[in-house]
Order: C-alpha cells, then sequence, then structure tokens
C-alpha cells in the first residue's frame, strides 16, 4: 500500500488535508488503468500563504502531525490494525502541546499566562512521566485529574487550591484537550462525559457609596493607588486596564471626555465615557499614561487595607473589588444589567448576574427591617 498526502484548497486562504491510500490497480474492460483507493479526511488545515511567524509555526507543526500519522497508519496496514473510521489517536506529546500552547498565551495579560503556567505545572507534579501521550489522555485519565486538583493540589506553599483555582486550572487543561481534539491528535473527545469543577459562590465586597466618600476625605499615604482605586470604582475598569491605560487612549469632545481601548483580559475593543469626576483623577500629561507607576504589589494591598481602616471600613478590600463596588451602585441607581454588562465589557450576561443577584439580597434585607408596629 502507498499512501500519500493530498493538499486541498478550503475558505478562508486555507488548506485542507486528507491522505489518500492506494491499494494497487488493474484494467477495466476497456483497457484503462483503474487504481483502488482509499482517502481519509484529516480535521487539519494548512494556511495557503502563511503571513506571520504563528502561521508558519502553525504550517511546520501541522505538517509534522500530518507524517506522524501517515508513518502510524502504514504501521497499522501491515499489522492489520487500520481503521480508517476510529484509528485517529496518534502517539505524541501532550505536554508538549500544553507547553506550546502556554507559550501562545504570554501576550495575554500576566494573570491570564500564569494561570496556563500554573495549571500545567499541576499537571506535571499529577503525572511525573517524561511524556503523556495522546492516547493515554483518556476519560478515565481526565477524571482522575479532575480529582486531584479538587481534593489534593496545592500551592508552592502547601495550601489547598480553592475550589475556583481548582476549575480555572482545569478549564485550562480542557482547552489543550480540546485543542489536540480539533488538530486530530485525539479521538473521540475524552471530555464529553465530564463536566468542569464548578466554582463556589463566593462573597464578593464591595463599598457603599457612603463608605466611598469616606474614603475620599481620608488621606491615603499612595496618591497613585488612592486616584487609581477610586477610578476603578465609578468605572468598574480592571487594575489591568487601568495600569496600561495611555493618554493617547483618551479622547477628547464636544460633548465630553471617553476612553477608548482593548481589554487587558478579554481583548475587546471598549468605548467608555468619563464622567468629571473620573476624569479629575488622571494625572497631567507629563507621562505616556495617567497612572504612571502604577504597579502590582503586596505593599499595594497592604496600603489599601490600611486606608479603609482609617476610614472606618472593617471590610476586606482588594484593587478588584471596585469593580464589584461600581456594579452594585449602577444597579442599585436603576442601571438595568444589559447595560452594567457591557459598561463592565463581560461577553456572557450571566457573568452580571452575580451582581443582580446582591441585590436581591439587599432589597429582601431592607424589607425585614421595617420596624415592629405591634402587630
Amino acid at each position: 500500500m502507498k499512501i500519500i498526502i493530498e493538499k486541498r484548497k478550503a475558505a478562508g486562504g486555507k488548506l485542507s488535508i486528507r491522505l489518500v491510500y492506494y491499494y494497487g490497480h488493474k484494467l477495466d474492460e476497456s483497457g484503462k488503468v483503474k487504481h483502488t483507493r482509499d482517502r481519509e479526511k484529516l480535521d487539519l488545515f494548512l494556511y495557503e500563504k502563511p503571513r506571520t511567524s504563528i502561521e508558519r509555526q502553525h504550517n511546520k507543526e501541522t505538517l509534522q502531525l500530518v507524517e506522524a500519522i501517515k508513518a502510524k497508519r502504514l504501521v497499522e496496514h501491515q499489522s492489520g490494525r487500520h481503521d480508517f473510521k476510529t484509528s485517529n489517536q496518534v502517539s505524541g506529546s501532550f505536554f508538549d502541546l500544553f507547553e506550546s500552547l502556554n507559550k501562545q498565551k504570554e501576550s495575554l495579560a500576566r494573570s491570564t499566562y500564569n494561570t496556563w503556567m500554573s495549571s500545567y505545572k499541576q499537571l506535571r507534579k499529577f503525572d511525573s512521566r517524561p511524556e503523556l501521550t495522546f492516547e493515554d489522555v483518556t476519560p478515565e485519565y481526565v477524571e482522575r485529574f479532575k480529582n486531584y486538583l479538587q481534593f489534593e493540589a496545592a500551592t508552592k506553599r502547601e495550601i489547598k487550591l480553592t475550589q475556583a483555582t481548582a476549575g480555572s486550572y482545569f478549564s485550562k487543561f480542557r482547552a489543550v484537550i480540546n485543542d489536540a481534539v480539533k488538530k486530530g491528535f485525539i479521538s473521540p473527545n475524552p471530555l464529553s462525559e465530564i463536566s468542569n469543577i464548578k466554582a463556589e459562590d463566593n462573597k464578593r465586597e464591595y463599598l457603599e457609596i457612603s463608605e466611598l466618600r469616606r474614603l475620599v476625605e481620608t488621606p491615603c499615604r499612595n496618591d497613585i493607588l488612592r486616584r487609581a482605586f477610586l477610578f476603578s470604582c465609578i468605572t468598574g475598569l480592571r487594575f489591568s486596564d487601568i495600569q496600561k491605560l495611555l493618554w493617547t487612549e483618551v479622547v477628547i469632545t464636544d460633548t465630553g471626555q471617553r476612553i477608548v481601548f482593548n481589554q487587558q483580559k478579554t481583548k475587546g475593543l471598549q468605548h467608555l465615557d468619563l464622567s468629571d469626576q473620573a476624569y479629575s483623577l488622571l494625572s497631567d500629561r507629563e507621562s505616556s499614561k495617567p497612572f504612571y507607576g502604577l504597579k502590582y504589589s503586596s505593599y499595594n494591598n497592604v496600603d489599601l487595607l490600611r486606608w479603609c481602616r482609617d476610614a472606618g471600613i472593617s471590610k476586606h478590600i482588594t484593587f478588584h473589588c471596585g469593580r464589584h463596588t461600581f456594579a452594585v451602585v449602577q444597579l442599585n441607581n436603576g442601571v438595568d444589567i444589559y447595560t452594567v454588562s457591557k459598561l463592565l465589557g463581560h461577553s456572557e450576561l450571566k457573568t452580571t448576574q452575580i451582581y443582580a443577584d446582591i441585590i436581591d439580597v439587599q432589597r429582601k434585607e431592607a424589607m425585614l427591617k421595617i420596624p415592629d408596629i405591634g402587630l
């Protein structure tokens, strides 16, 4: 038997790939040569005219994979084990694929990249073998790793992972498996009967308007932190978006001022109008960034807690609580949940629903506070 790799034009400037199996030929009744062949379509593609280094690397890795599949098919044919419909799994390194995807995440927000790396490190702690083949990634293997993350995995300081962290790591592991399935490394998908790790509903701390006003009136020894946190509370922006904000993204119009930027976490383009009080928190234009010098550090977390304490606020406030504060304040002031979702840059409305649940709890508590009238 002979196998050749066939590339065919597909939509979007791509080439689909299939293997063509030649079993020989014979002459038909008219004396013409008739080939006996079969084809196997691979769930893979090449860029017809790769323009970037990422596309060229994709083509290189895909061709290597196709060659591996071709070699495996030849071995299967020789041993009589070949089944065109089901033998899509190939021997290869799942660890290598995970590392490759990790490298692609370097351009994302640091926190996102760190989550990918931590997920991979937990997998290597769970499985210390030199290699993990795609054939080894079975539903049983996936279930065992899921249980490991939920009940055994720990941080460097030997602190057990929270449910939310375990769920985040497992979702990255699932993403690698789905990528392997998409590329034809694994079939069928071992995740088909396995659910994600559901995060526990943690309490989201936020500040009331009265507490925000106390903060404004209370001195803070870290002026950049003070301005950035208050800016988050009245705009809903994440720390990462405030930190990277450039003056070139601040647009002055006839009706006011707005910022036009790409969210660091989702990469989505966001247009956000700034109130006068939000604009007043920006620094002068001597530097390229309105919050130049803002850095994530444990010292900032301590300064924020000390500032809250000095203002008489005992809640455990982190920088991300500014975003929670914005959402709750907006909903309390009658802004509909769809608009709040858009202002926060959420891709799904259900992400914003947690804040609506907070409002419902507040309303219930308010109703139960009606004084006893002697009935």
